[in-house]
């Protein structure tokens, strides 16, 4: 059967470049007749034209039909969904039928059927006769149509398989979504074209036949092979300047935008137009929570504009090319882009690479049939700069193969390959995940020797880039800013990729969002397919807004009155930005003024400001770089970077410790604004508030990174998720003394915790939390802080610290000083898969109110706190599987922590970096509760 057979396709026309052409042609997008079979063998004869497919149903084009009530979609991450018997696939495979019936316009003459992308295998009948087959999903191909057009009316039949021989090849981290998914065009051209601009202006093209024009550069009738000099503007991500070219040739006119720039490897440097080139870039798939891989043109552009919009400079498409829009908005907007292959053999890892594609000779044209097709319809295009052979696909002869053709066809790209770190038939260092440690001394140029000599020192001469790192999985990543660090110290590095753009979640009518398992797959990979820095709605998580933090393109640097800019940029200047700095007393501001910063950078003397009065607080100066005028991806006004310093301002005098003596009254201790238990010390009522707590808080509900690094396991295994607390002595006097032994049961692991309650004046109460580990506490710990459980009433709260996002000791790079407000709710950071989040860092004080005439307070801290506060407990939290599950109950659940555990990226990586460890150790935390 021709489901199993290595050949990549049979009737296929020679793959092209993507161009756009006066040539006439027939969009055949739309509704199509559809008809899903649940295996292989089924007749053919609905081919032909006469076919009665009145009774099918209709199925949009490009689609996938899993989403359209045919069947269900399925996620695996490495493993096949069949067994690895190769090229050999299922009976159970699900087969669609496709009928589309048009109309010839009068006097059309020849013509060609090319699909964009169908997965995974089609077979292909025009008017009743076979064009042939095609595999390869995310590649575009074309048949031969012009034999078989009709006047009037044509029939178009197609068959997809969803499994074939060709699957093996495509076991990439995804949905496994089948379905004509790309559009489907009938057209009269075949032009094709390869222009070759560099930076220095240097200007020819490989073309059959035709003649060039440029004409805003005055280049006329310029004949194939021959080379001349222009003066152009390089293109650059920063700087995307694009040339409309026009190629005439007898049968039709072709237009394409020229970008002139030049990529290059010089002493282990990656150069763009004879510059370093740092790469600060992220992994796209594509997707859309309704329409999985078919995306809209409207979604391509809005990944685009986000990712310039957050400093985005680069884009890896894993694991295979993209829409060929795509692409076009790269090169117009300026994004470096990666372009990968159509290849990714993982599922073999599992059985020890044992028959892999890779290095099987019978697999051979296959693999280059998918090289061959990416490179000639992308060859045009500035913003791709570099070529990938694929992912995660094992070693093997088929890469040599792969790369001696790419390399012959286009030498002015360097090649990608993460899987062979000989780097035998690639021109730069990749690797994924690699350790901040690891990526250092590859930067220092001291990575661990290969065992041949002769690769070793090929390699050392290459750039590195980390095609994949800082997993975005959930809450994170961690890590971010130290990778920048050594990206931007060693020219060596030449940056990488965060994995991933988007959570590839599906809209679900129960769930919101699915993932893997949630429509009953046997073998799947759970959420590990919810791991982009983006919502499936595309709404910035709390990972991108820190990316774009790290990413800035212009850094300050605060000294005695005056603050240094430091450009960034590979390409331009600061011309295009304007500068201002905010100086604020307490959050509120009381300074604002530009900032007069060449177009170079420099240094800045700030003006003299006047004093903050006495018990002011704190005094903040806050410096930004926003654009000038209107980009194409950004308006006036659009905020680039930022960065604050605290300046010198009076001290404010402590508030007396000592105070008044607890009462009793009404069966209970009372003690300032709080209402204890005289038996056990416990807080029962604040201003007027019925309290639960505070109690000593170790847990968080896990992190994705916590759950798939093993913290969350050894936390669980420990029962930092069930404290027991015991009371084990209470003393008044000036105040109350609560002695208290936390610790969890099984185990001789334990925390000494003496709560010390005074009020120093009126009815405002401070406590004093010291704690004390008994035992050897061999992991680091989640969470060092208190917990309270406060009335439902309480809706909103306004806090003076970081914010407004989240922030963990090794992410919040976003947060910044400040006053800041937010319903409870809107503090909630809304990940698919639920875990500890929506901690605010380094609180000052922290108000939480409700309506009008509902009591509330405020808490101060020393030193400053993180806060969290949300309606439903941590074991609400760490129970649900999806945000449905969440639903608000009576309480709001206030923690006041000293410390957390950092978050790392350990879902795929490093866990957090030693220094964000949080391990058992004696600490003190103040609180001061007033009547707000």
């Amino acid at each position: 059967m021709d489901l199993e057979t290595f050949a990549p396709g049979s009737g296929r026309l020679e793959p092209r470049a993507a161009l756009r052409s006066d040539a006439p042609a027939l969009d055949l997008d739309g509704l199509w007749r559809f008809r899903l079979s649940p295996v292989a063998d089924v007749p053919d004869d609905f081919a032909r034209p006469g076919f009665d497919d009145s009774a099918w149903d209709e199925l949009p084009v490009p689609a996938h039909w899993p989403l359209h009530g045919h069947g269900a979609p399925a996620y695996t991450n490495v493993s096949y969904p069949f067994p690895v018997d190769p090229p050999h696939v299922p009976d159970e495979n699900p087969t669609g039928d496709y009928r589309r019936a048009f109309d010839l316009p009068d006097g059309w003459r020849g013509g060609r059927l090319r699909f964009e992308g169908v997965d995974s295998f089609a077979r292909v009948w025009l008017n009743g006769h076979e064009l042939g087959f095609s595999t390869g999903s995310r590649l575009p191909v074309e048949f031969d149509a012009g034999p078989w057009l009709r006047p009037g009316r044509n029939v178009l039949a197609v068959r997809v398989h969803q499994w074939s021989a060709a699957s093996y090849l495509e076991d990439q981290d995804m949905w496994w979504l089948p379905g004509i998914f790309r559009g489907v065009t009938l057209t009269t051209s075949a032009a094709d074209v390869f222009v070759h601009a560099a930076h220095d202006g240097r200007l020819s093209f490989e073309a059959a036949e035709g003649l060039l024009s440029i004409p805003e550069l005055g280049v006329r009738d310029l004949e194939p092979g021959v080379e001349i000099t222009v003066e152009a503007e390089p293109w650059t991500a920063e700087t995307p300047r694009l040339y409309e070219a026009v190629l005439t040739t007898p049968h039709e006119t072709v237009r394409l935008r020229v970008g002139f720039r030049t990529v290059s490897v010089e002493d282990g440097v990656l150069l763009a137009n004879g510059r370093p080139l740092l790469l600060k870039g992220v992994n796209r798939h594509e997707f859309h929570p309704d329409h999985g891989r078919a995306v809209p043109y409207e979604t391509m552009r809005e990944d685009v504009l986000l990712m310039k919009r957050h400093n985005v400079n680069a884009v890896r498409t894993s694991h295979y090319p993209p829409h060929p829009d795509f692409l076009d908005l790269c090169d117009e907007l300026g994004l470096w882009v990666v372009d990968e292959c159509d290849l990714e053999t993982h599922g073999f890892g599992q059985v020890g690479w044992r028959r892999n594609p890779t290095d099987d000779p019978r697999w051979a044209d296959a693999l280059l049939d998918r090289m061959r097709r990416m490179v000639e319809r992308d060859k045009n295009h500035p913003s791709v700069i570099m070529w990938s052979l694929g992912n995660e696909a094992g070693v093997g002869r088929n890469l040599a193969v792969m790369a001696a053709w790419t390399r012959e066809r286009d030498p002015s790209r360097p090649l990608h390959y993460e899987g062979d770190w000989s780097c035998a038939h690639t021109d730069v260092y990749s690797r994924m995940y690699a350790t901040h440690a690891e990526v250092e001394a590859i930067g220092r140029g001291e990575e661990d020797p290969l065992d041949d000599p002769a690769l070793d020192a090929r390699r050392r001469a290459m750039p590195f880039l980390q095609c994949e790192y800082a997993h975005a999985m959930g809450n994170g990543p961690g890590g971010l800013a130290e990778y920048q660090e050594l990206f931007e110290r060693f020219p060596r590095l030449a940056g990488g990729f965060v994995w991933e753009w988007i959570d590839h979640g599906l809209t679900h009518p129960r769930h919101e969002y699915a993932y893997g398992g949630d429509h009953g797959e046997s073998v799947h990979d759970g959420n590990f397919v919810i791991d982009g820095l983006v919502f499936p709605d595309r709404t910035p998580s709390p990972g991108l807004l820190d990316l774009k933090k790290v990413f800035e393109p212009v850094r300050f640097a605060f000294g005695d009155g005056v603050v240094r800019v430091v450009n960034r940029h590979d390409f331009r200047d600061l011309a295009h930005l304007d500068f201002e700095a905010v100086v604020e007393d307490d959050g509120l501001e009381v300074a604002r003024f530009p900032l007069a910063v060449p177009p170079s950078g420099g240094e800045v003397k700030l003006p003299a400001l006047p004093p903050p009065p006495d018990g002011a607080g704190e005094r903040w100066l806050t410096a930004r770089a926003t654009l000038t005028g209107d980009q194409p991806w950004a308006p006036a006004g659009h905020e680039i970077g930022w960065s604050q310093t605290r300046l010198p301002s009076p001290a404010v005098p402590a508030a007396a410790g000592a105070g008044g003596r607890p009462r009793t009254s009404g069966g209970r201790l009372r003690l300032g604004g709080g209402e204890f238990d005289p038996r056990t010390g416990r807080l029962l009522r604040l201003f007027g508030l019925d309290v639960e707590g505070p109690r000593l808080d170790l847990y968080r509900a896990p992190t994705d990174n916590d759950r798939y690094g093993g913290l969350g396991r050894r936390w669980r295994e420990l029962g930092l998720h069930r404290l027991t607390h015991r009371v084990d002595g209470v003393r008044t006097g000036d105040g109350l003394a609560v002695e208290t032994r936390v610790a969890p049961a099984a185990t001789d692991l334990g925390m000494r915790v003496a709560w010390t309650w005074t009020a120093p004046s009126g009815d405002a109460l401070e406590l004093t939390v010291d704690v004390e580990p008994e035992g050897e506490w061999r992991d680091p710990i989640p969470r060092l802080g208190v917990h309270l459980a406060l009335p439902g009433e309480l809706t909103h709260v306004t806090w003076y610290g970081r914010g407004p996002g989240e922030a963990y000791p090794d992410t919040g790079m976003a947060a910044r000083v400040g006053r800041w407000s937010a319903t409870i709710d809107d503090l909630q950071t809304p990940y698919v898969y639920p875990q500890e989040n929506g901690r605010r860092a380094d609180v000052r004080w922290a108000e939480l109110g409700g309506p009008a005439g509902t009591p509330g307070f405020r808490v101060a801290g020393e030193p400053a706190f993180g806060l969290t506060a949300r309606r439903w407990s941590t074991a609400e939290l760490e129970a649900a599987r999806h945000r449905p599950d969440l639903v608000p109950g009576d309480r709001v659940h206030l923690h006041l922590d000293l410390a957390q555990q950092g978050i790392g990226t350990a879902t795929c990586g490093p866990g957090a970096l030693p220094r964000y460890d949080l391990h058992a150790a004696p600490a003190t935390l103040r609180l001061r509760f007033t009547r707000a």
